[in-house]
């Protein structure tokens, strides 16, 4: 079974030591297959925050694990109106990695990460169909038998925000994107952006979106938390027909698990194995 790692929004720049220090901690000790990070990596996307943010993931690679990241929309700048326009990522590649869609596999794991980050949206995402076909292409050409996973930092799929009837907004052209995934056979959707930890099958919440299961992660560093938030990682062991994710959620002096979230799949669809 492998394992992985999935962080977000750790927004250097406006992040917490303490946790930092005991997140890092918690990855070399685990030693999770891959550490993904779902966008997000500084605050501003300021010269100072890359450089905290690139020597965060330096600090894990050189521990021997492997990480994968996507950009955010705060790793655009947002005051630098040219540099925004122009060069909107160059810090990005310059500190974190010239790949904006980078890809891994191993003997289990294909796993595809997607820039959704833009310049012309201060928030906003959006997938072009440049990206959809690069989707198609690189899970039609992975080993057979791995579950195929797509990373982004704006989620595809719009998730519940805990007041009654909010939702989400998706990344723009999310429609076509689904349809992209679950051509390209998408098992898994990692995403961020939101502060909220979140899994669900995708055909309990839309019809005709493939048989991904939808997996949001909170903030697992940032100090900007909102309501009763608390900074938070999941912890994914999957198989291509199981996966149980755990949340470990910062209790103030560690990072504490709760009750795994279990699915199971049947070979059309993930369905949710949570004790009653």
């Amino acid at each position: 079974m492998a394992t992985i790692a999935h962080l977000s929004d750790v927004h250097f720049g406006r992040h917490d030591p303490r946790v930092v220090a005991a997140l890092e901690a918690f990855l070399h000790e685990r030693r999770p297959n891959l550490v993904v990070i779902s966008g997000d990596f500084t605050q501003r996307a300021r010269v100072s925050q890359y450089r905290l943010a690139g020597a965060f993931v330096d600090r894990i690679e050189q521990a021997g694990l492997e990480v994968l990241g996507v950009p955010g929309n705060h790793d655009v700048p947002l005051y630098d109106v040219l540099r925004r326009f122009a060069r909107p990522l160059h810090r990005y590649r310059r500190f974190i990695d010239e790949d904006l869609c980078p890809y891994w596999e191993n003997d289990e794991l294909a796993v595809l990460g997607i820039n959704t980050a833009r310049s012309l949206t201060i928030k906003d995402g959006s997938i072009s169909y440049e990206q959809m076909h690069r989707i198609r292409e690189t899970f039609m050409q992975a080993g057979e038998g791995r579950l195929r996973i797509l990373v982004t930092h704006h989620p595809l799929l719009a998730m519940p925000l805990g007041e009654e009837g909010a939702l989400t907004r998706v990344a723009r052209r999310s429609t076509d994107a689904l349809v992209a995934a679950a051509d390209a056979g998408v098992d898994v959707l990692l995403a961020g952006h939101f502060h909220r930890s979140f899994s669900r099958s995708a055909r309990e919440v839309v019809d005709n979106v493939g048989p991904a299961l939808v997996v949001q992660a909170g903030t697992a560093t940032s100090d900007r938390l909102r309501g009763d938030e608390m900074q938070s990682f999941n912890w994914i062991d999957a198989a291509p027909d199981s996966i149980a994710i755990t949340v470990h959620g910062w209790d103030g002096s560690r990072f504490s698990p709760g009750p795994p979230a279990r699915f199971s799949y049947d070979g059309e669809a993930w369905h949710s194995a949570r004790p009653a």
